[in-house]
């Protein structure tokens, strides 16, 4: 994945990750299957039982509501490892959240504005979004800068769990796969 991103390999090996039908009694998001929640699945056009969701359905809907729609697509084509990282957090917690992790990340790590403006962290990755990551690699040079910036994201992933977990007693049952299966680089 170092000079481009197979959106279908980072789909595929999501869906691996998430698995098949659950209807966990703490999660919120009721039956799920690849993870893929009810709601998601019947605002996409899908009206069967949640077991029976085509495998095929969910990926169409993790490419168009998680990769394209957020603009990861266009990460991808400046910081390929940044834009899988985006994505597998953008699936988990929501695309806006992810785009704000990284709208964060990026201002904090601008030193001071010196190397691109400070951005207003609204979820949305734009045109000035995309220029302050091309400035911050610029700056600190694509491989290392990938990589520094890829650590605050998970830094920042990590503690939101953390929170998650504080405020809900019942997220304790999700903590521990969150953090193993979500944080870090993703080994088979």
């Amino acid at each position: 994945m170092d000079d481009a991103v197979d959106v279908e390999m980072l789909v595929e090996a999501l869906i691996d990750r998430e698995g098949g039908y659950s209807n966990h009694p703490a999660d919120r998001g009721g039956p799920t299957c690849f993870g893929i929640t009810e709601a998601v699945a019947r605002a996409h056009g899908y009206a069967g039982a949640m077991r029976d969701l085509p495998r095929e359905q969910a990926a169409a809907i993790y490419r168009r509501l998680y990769w394209s729609r957020p603009r990861f697509d266009a990460v991808a084509l400046r910081a390929p490892r940044i834009a899988a990282e985006l994505f597998d957090t953008g699936v988990n917690m929501g695309p806006a959240v992810a785009a704000t992790f990284l709208q964060r990340a990026l201002t904090a790590l601008n030193r001071n504005g010196k190397d691109f403006a400070d951005l207003v962290p609204d979820g949305r990755v734009g045109q000035r979004t995309l220029a302050a990551l091309d400035g911050f690699l610029a700056a600190r040079g694509k491989r290392g800068g990938e990589t520094v910036l890829l650590r605050a994201l998970e830094a920042l992933q990590g503690e939101r769990y953390l929170r998650l977990a504080e405020r809900r007693p019942a997220n304790e049952a999700f903590l521990y796969g969150w953090l193993a299966n979500r944080i870090g680089e993703f080994t088979d």
